[in-house]
């Protein structure tokens, strides 16, 4: 028979996710930011064959990579907020949670994988005329178009 207490710990527990410096816990302060894999060299760097990069990629023209994302911690000992690469393992032989976290510096390159990021240099499929328009404070609506004639 269960007691009481042993039945009241189905909760999560926090992730174990420690400072790579200072080996202090980390306050997650963003959302997670998931990876996706858009060419066959970003599959390869994870371990997979050349041929089977290339066949995935043709066929499913982005990849989620499931364990990996983006996200922004708050270290106590640094005062600081740095955004860092997150890679999730399983380890069965950890008592309190069973995954174990690699933390990495999150490199600019790795920017461009993830989904959700708004892109510093705008969305590529809309025109200057209208990217104009929209940084414009004072918008008139037509009165602002001169007609030439």
């Amino acid at each position: 028979m269960t007691r009481r207490c042993d039945r009241n710990r189905k909760r999560s527990k926090r992730r174990g996710v420690y400072c790579p410096i200072h080996g202090c816990y980390l306050d997650s302060i963003s959302r997670k930011y998931s990876l996706f894999a858009d060419k066959p060299e970003h599959l390869q760097q994870r371990g997979m064959k050349r041929l089977s990069a290339l066949t995935l990629i043709q066929s499913y023209t982005a990849i989620p990579l499931t364990g990996e994302w983006l996200e922004d911690f708050w270290c106590q000992e640094c005062q600081e907020t740095t955004w860092y690469h997150v890679c999730r393992y399983e380890n069965p032989q950890l008592q309190g949670g069973k995954y174990h976290y690699k933390l990495s510096p999150a490199p600019e390159s790795l920017w461009r994988q993830a989904s959700g990021v708004i892109q510093p240099g705008g969305n590529p499929s809309v025109g200057e005329f209208t990217r104009r328009a929209a940084r414009n404070i004072n918008y008139q609506g037509v009165r602002g178009f001169r007609l030439i004639g």
